[in-house]
């Protein structure tokens, strides 16, 4: 393992996404969002994505020349399109919006469509809670998971987060996907051909597996069985019906250069705490929550590993494989 600081991790996933074909805006929001990832710990969805976004940038499934663009406004709600690029300019653009609509009129959702893989998701809500808002981030993803009873894969694993601003401290940040694991993680245990927990996924014969790479050929498995399933149904619907975009199993998977451009959809909601009870109701409410879910010494708030990694990372960089450090800093030049 190699340990690199984040200023030139940011800049080497940048270069390489440049020498793929992303715009430099592209690249450097999703530099950005990639370091951020590994330094909160989620390595799957860190910088050992940039070979994939850049095989996807080369064989088209991702448009590197494509600026987001509001494609539709009314009032608490709009719709930005992705143009089929890698989704971070578009989410941040979408985030923009969510802010500025939820000050004006206490509550906004704004979707995405003909997004991409967008990373972390508790990533695009740190500008929702800087703001002082409540935030919910939604994304569907290719078909991983079955229907609950169902054989097919048809539901991604579609990630759900959750942000609610505290007084005098970080954030809470509720960030999960709907499968019993990230798929992320099992890519990443294939790479390095390490076997995954029992009741992570079925192989394409449908029977519990160990073996990652079996597990990436067949479903992943909904966390809390037939309420993961169903959570999973009613974010497809969110981000699809809503937006245009296509359902996961209308999209090839991200961990295969051979397909059409991804079309997923996203979809943020904002809530301006000022707008209901007031902001000091709000931020009393919370904290008599937590005091009382800490009153128990074994509770960890949400996101405190996270925070706590944040700040070490800042400080003395984050560790990344040695294969993949070399395959970026080819990828780059």
């Amino acid at each position: 393992m190699a340990r690199i600081d984040l200023d030139t991790l940011q800049s080497l996933a940048a270069a390489a996404l440049r020498a793929a074909g992303a715009n430099p805006a592209m690249a450097d929001d999703t530099a950005r969002a990639l370091v951020y990832a590994d330094s909160v710990g989620l390595s799957s969805h860190g910088v050992s994505r940039v070979p994939s976004y850049g095989g996807h940038l080369r064989a088209g499934r991702a448009r590197g020349d494509a600026v987001p663009r509001l494609a539709r406004a009314h009032g608490a709600t709009a719709l930005v399109d992705a143009g089929s690029g890698l989704a971070y300019p578009a989410c941040a653009l979408a985030l923009r919006e969510a802010t500025e609509r939820a000050r004006a009129q206490g509550v906004a959702f704004v979707g995405v469509t003909n997004s991409h893989h967008f990373g972390a998701a508790a990533w695009h809500l740190e500008t929702l809670a800087a703001a002082g808002l409540v935030g919910l981030a939604f994304s569907n993803s290719p078909a991983a998971m079955p229907a609950w009873g169902g054989k097919r894969a048809l539901f991604g694993t579609n990630p759900i987060a959750a942000t609610f601003p505290r007084r005098g401290a970080a954030p809470l940040m509720i960030d999960m996907s709907l499968s019993e694991a990230a798929r992320g993680k099992l890519v990443i245990a294939a790479r390095d051909g390490q076997p995954i927990p029992l009741g992570w996924a079925v192989d394409a014969d449908g029977r519990p597996t160990t073996d990652a790479k079996a597990a990436l050929a067949g479903s992943m498995l909904p966390a809390g069985g037939a309420k993961g399933a169903m959570l999973a149904l009613v974010v497809e619907l969110l981000v699809v019906a809503l937006t245009g975009a296509r359902f996961g199993f209308e999209n090839e998977s991200f961990f295969v250069n051979e397909g059409g451009p991804a079309q997923l959809g996203q979809a943020f909601l904002a809530i301006d705490p000022v707008a209901l009870a007031g902001n000091e109701a709000y931020l009393d409410r919370v904290d008599t929550l937590i005091d009382a879910m800490l009153a128990d010494d074994e509770v960890r708030l949400p996101g405190t590993r996270r925070v706590a990694l944040r700040e070490a990372a800042l400080g003395g960089g984050v560790e990344i494989p040695d294969a993949l450090l070399e395959q970026l800093r080819a990828a780059a030049a």
